[in-house]
C-alpha cells in the first residue's frame, strides 16, 4: 500500500479541482480538504466549492464539517485529518491533500501548534489590562519578558501584541525562546513520506481566470448566497465573513458598494491575494516542486519529495 501523502496546492484559480479530481481517479486516492473556507457549510458559490457532482467522483474529506457562524481551528484540522488519513489507508486508498490555505497547509510542513497552557485567572487579568490601557503601555509590558527585543513583532497590531504577551506570560520565556522551541519541535505529519506539487501559470493567465471565476460566481447567485448566510449568523465566523468574495458582496449588500463595482472589488483584492500567495509559495514551499500547469493535461508521475 501507498501511505505517503500527496500534497497539492497552487494559486487561486490555477485549477487544482479538476486537476485533483481526474488525480484521483487515476491513482485509487481519496481527497482531504486543505481549504479554509471549505470547511463551512453552506458556503459553496463564493469558495468555487465542488460541485455535488465533483464531490461524487471522488470521497472528499473535511468539506462541510461546521457551521458557518463557528470558527474552524487549526487544531481541530489536525486531529481530523489524522483520522481521515488513517481511516483511508485502512481502505487501502492514497491520501491526496488539495487546497492552498497557507495557515493549514503548513501543519504538513512543520509544527503549527505549541500547546501552551495559561492559568485562567492569569489570562483574564492580562485580557483585561490589555484592555484597560494603551497599545504602547502594552508594548512596553511585554518588553518585559524580552530584553533580547521583540523578534520582528509587529507591534502595531493589538491581536498579535496580546497573543505575544499571552504567550510569554504562560512560559516566562522571550519570544525568541519560544520560537526557537517551537521550531524544533516535530510536525503532526512528520512521520509521513510527502510528495510536493505547487501548480502555477503566468500572472495574466491566472489574472483573467479570477476575473472569469468572480463573474461567474456572482452570475451564479453569490449575493443571495451571502443574504442567506447572513441568517445563520456567518458575520460572528470573521474567518467566513471576512474572506474575499463574502467581505465585499457584504459591503454590496450594506450599500457601500455598488453592484457594478462588486465584481472588479472582489476581482482586485483576489489579485492582491495572489500576490501574496505568491510570495508565501516562494518562502515556504521549494521551486522544485512548482508546476506550471498551462499546457498539461495532467500531472506529472514524479512530485517533489519534501525533506524529512
Amino acid at each position: 500500500m501507498d501511505s505517503d501523502l500527496y500534497i497539492l496546492t497552487g494559486f487561486t484559480a490555477v485549477g487544482k479541482t479538476r486537476l485533483s479530481l481526474n488525480w484521483a481517479k487515476d491513482n485509487d486516492a481519496e481527497i482531504i480538504s486543505c481549504d479554509s473556507l471549505l470547511f463551512y457549510r453552506n458556503m459553496d458559490i463564493g469558495t468555487a466549492k465542488p460541485s455535488e457532482a465533483e464531490l461524487r467522483e471522488v470521497p472528499h474529506h473535511l468539506i462541510d464539517v461546521a457551521e458557518p457562524s463557528e470558527q474552524y481551528s487549526i487544531l481541530k484540522y489536525v486531529r481530523a485529518v489524522r483520522s481521515a488519513i488513517a481511516d483511508i489507508h485502512a481502505r487501502g486508498k492514497r491520501v491526496l491533500i488539495v487546497g492552498g490555505s497557507g495557515f493549514y497547509l503548513r501543519s504538513f510542513l512543520g509544527p503549527v501548534v505549541d500547546d501552551l497552557f495559561l492559568d485562567p485567572a492569569l489570562e483574564a487579568e492580562i485580557v483585561k489590562r490589555f484592555g484597560d490601557q494603551s497599545l504602547s503601555e502594552s508594548v512596553a509590558a511585554l518588553r518585559s519578558f524580552n530584553p533580547d527585543g521583540l523578534s520582528g513583532l509587529d507591534v502595531d497590531n493589538p491581536r498579535r501584541v496580546l497573543k505575544a504577551w499571552l504567550r510569554c506570560a504562560a512560559t516566562g520565556k522571550s519570544l525568541r525562546e519560544l520560537r526557537e522551541a517551537f521550531e524544533s519541535k516535530p510536525g503532526p505529519f512528520d512521520s509521513y513520506i510527502r510528495r510536493l506539487l505547487v501548480l502555477s501559470r503566468p500572472r495574466e493567465v491566472l489574472e483573467d481566470r479570477v476575473r472569469q471565476r468572480v463573474d461567474m460566481m456572482i452570475a451564479s447567485g453569490l449575493i443571495e448566497e451571502v443574504r442567506r448566510l447572513e441568517h445563520m449568523d456567518f458575520e460572528r465566523n470573521p474567518s467566513a465573513a471576512g474572506a474575499i468574495g463574502y467581505r465585499e458582496t457584504l459591503a454590496c449588500i450594506n450599500g457601500l458598494i455598488s453592484e457594478k463595482e462588486l465584481a472588479e472589488t472582489i476581482a482586485k483584492n483576489t489579485r492582491k491575494l495572489l500576490k501574496k500567495q505568491r510570495t508565501w509559495f516562494k518562502k515556504f514551499l521549494p521551486a522544485e516542486a512548482v508546476f506550471d500547469v498551462t499546457d498539461a493535461s495532467g500531472l506529472p508521475d514524479v512530485w517533489f519529495r519534501l525533506p524529512e
